[in-house]
């Protein structure tokens, strides 16, 4: 493997880089390589979720203090950051579902989000990108436009007739699209803390999983061991203080469990450029030296 690598992840809102594959991004910082976080948005409509944080002048300056938990979590993490600058779209909820707000992300036409993106990528020279699935990994509108600002950008990043204005051309040698969320995962540790006479958080996850919402298991092709980085991951998570209650179940499975049970974080790896065996241990399997430049 060359010496040093980047590794780029693109990501909603603030706390979601923290959320999905944070360990990882923490190991290859710990080895030396370059990592960069780009947040579409500014998390402006995200609920205050954590009870501490409910209060009038935090609700007052929301956009000021989620700027403020995404630098301290960078800090923590290691990496580099980069705004997009676009607006939080929110959670539509009732039925019928209300209409998106004007100018949200999730409206802004692919031709003006993806742009700025390229523009990122072509700075920074990511060997690595990592994004969502085409659900988002859960259907947040925000999420599902990340999804497909960032494959349209990797695509764009490196054609040289296209947003020529956003720099010289670089072409991303590998995109994966990160999966955090499997039932496997939540019925593994289900059982090892029942095993272990310990309380589950995820009995009644679990007893509303739906035959339709499936498992997204079978679409893992790399596996990512990380678990020494479990404690710099949770405190990144915790510098999201609007978003993350530390009485919450983020935090009720030890972190000894963790690492014995899934010590890894979960990706699926969707275009290559590179020779890459699968399944995988490593985003940067399959790049050779030649690729530092």
């Amino acid at each position: 493997m060359a010496d040093t690598l980047r590794l780029m992840a693109v990501h909603a809102h603030p706390d979601d880089e923290s959320s999905k594959g944070a360990a990882t991004m923490a190991k290859y910082v710990a080895a030396g390589h370059e990592v960069m976080v780009v947040t579409c948005t500014g998390g402006e409509r995200g609920d205050i979720l954590n009870p501490a944080m409910d209060r009038p002048e935090i609700t007052a300056d929301i956009s000021s203090v989620r700027r403020q938990e995404m630098a301290r979590a960078a800090e923590i993490l290691g990496i580099q950051h980069r705004w997009l600058g676009f607006v939080d779209s929110g959670l539509p909820e009732g039925d019928p579902l209300p209409p998106l707000p004007d100018g949200c992300f999730a409206l802004v036409p692919l031709e003006e989000s993806v742009p700025p993106l390229v523009r990122a990528i072509r700075d920074f020279k990511p060997h690595v990108i990592v994004t969502y699935d085409e659900n988002g990994g859960y259907p947040h509108p925000d999420h599902i436009r990340c999804h497909e600002v960032s494959v349209a950008a990797f695509d764009a990043a490196g054609d040289p007739d296209l947003h020529p204005e956003e720099g010289d051309p670089w072409t991303p040698l590998k995109l994966y699209y990160s999966h955090g969320f499997s039932r496997a995962r939540l019925v593994a540790m289900h059982e090892a803390l029942l095993a272990r006479g310990l309380e589950s958080p995820y009995g009644e996850w679990l007893e509303n999983w739906t035959p339709e919402r499936g498992d997204i298991s079978h679409r893992v092709t790399t596996r990512v061991e990380c678990a020494e980085h479990f404690e710099t991951r949770d405190a990144a998570l915790l510098a999201h203080a609007t978003q993350i209650d530390p009485n919450s179940r983020w935090f009720a499975v030890p972190l000894d469990v963790q690492r014995e049970v899934w010590p890894f974080e979960e990706y699926e790896l969707v275009r290559s450029l590179v020779d890459s065996t699968l399944p995988e241990d490593d985003l940067f399997s399959g790049i050779s030296q030649k690729a530092t430049v």
